[in-house]
């Protein structure tokens, strides 16, 4: 079955925000402003354009809603933006990060949402962020911003498995990847890996299922870099997280704690599940070492290229 999660994009005050005080704001002109995430759910996305584009930002308040990429809650910075649909790119854009600069100064923002009514180049950011680089009684404001390459992360890669899955329904979300995801693949105690597919609301999903766990999952980006997750069990709406970076070049965290729950949660049936959750762990499947200068990465961390080719990036 393929589960269907309408999502809600919610806003406080003014919508659209085309006034300031005084009247209609005119912008610079918006000519040939590029996609800088084009791909979708594919396993063979290309990495998303870098250079820098021009725009406008607006501002709105999640107020407890469920951002469209089905993270439990917003940054703990409040640091975030919500993409048109084109930019969005049916959830390719999840996770990644901007670095957008505004009149007041710059300021990095996770894609955590979509904006339904943006087009191309129509940034809505949180009202914190938008504070950063304007004067929030100005309510639009002309900005340039580009995609972040392998940024650094709030802490290492996270699986959660989503409500309603089962051993015949697989569905989990990503976290803390950096870089756009280009696949994900799941393996089950049979230890064949099965290729989930990307939903619009960034939960990656194999109808069918696979099986009961502990799942190895294999997580690969834009850029080549693939890391394969081990002992992730299949509990319902736990974060359950890893040892091991996939972006931000950093030394890897070893952080095999509990399953986290979620900050804000709306109330909602779960499914049982007795199984015994087995210790998180996580191992690469590429060979070179990624360390902080002065530091070493243990070796079940060890990230790299895993080969220009675009096909070497969908095995």
């Amino acid at each position: 079955m393929t589960e269907t999660r309408p999502r809600s994009h919610r806003r406080i005050g003014p919508n659209p925000r085309w006034l300031a005080a005084g009247g209609a704001v005119v912008l610079a002109a918006l000519v040939g402003v590029a996609l800088i995430l084009q791909n979708g759910g594919s396993a063979c996305a290309s990495p998303p354009a870098t250079s820098a584009h021009s725009g406008k930002a607006t501002f709105y308040d999640l107020d407890g809603g469920t951002p469209n990429c089905s993270y439990p809650a917003a940054p703990d910075d409040d640091l975030f933006v919500a993409l048109g649909p084109s930019e969005y790119s049916s959830a390719a854009a999840c996770g990644t990060y901007l670095d957008i600069t505004g009149p007041k100064g710059k300021v990095r923002v996770k894609v955590i949402d979509k904006c339904p009514e943006c087009d191309a180049g129509h940034l809505d950011l949180s009202r914190t962020a938008f504070k950063k680089i304007g004067a929030e009684s100005a309510g639009v404001i002309p900005i340039t911003y580009r995609t972040v390459v392998n940024p650094a992360t709030p802490g290492p890669l996270s699986v959660r498995m989503q409500e309603g899955v089962s051993q015949y329904y697989f569905a989990a979300l990503i976290d803390n990847h950096g870089n756009q995801l280009s696949s994900v693949k799941v393996a089950g105690r049979s230890g064949t890996f099965h290729t989930a597919q990307r939903a619009d609301y960034n939960d990656w999903i194999i109808d069918g299922g696979a099986g009961s766990g502990p799942f190895k999952i294999k997580v690969t980006d834009v850029y080549g870099r693939s890391a394969t997750l081990t002992g992730i069990s299949l509990s319902p709406e736990k974060t359950q997280t890893t040892s091991v970076r996939l972006s931000g070049g950093g030394a890897v965290e070893a952080t095999h704690s509990s399953p986290t729950p979620a900050r804000k949660k709306s109330p909602s049936p779960k499914p049982s599940n007795s199984s015994v959750r087995p210790p998180v762990s996580a191992t690469a499947t590429t060979v070179a070492p990624r360390s902080a200068p002065g530091t070493t990465a243990p070796a079940d961390a060890s990230l790299a290229l895993a080969g220009a080719a675009a096909s070497s990036r969908c095995r």
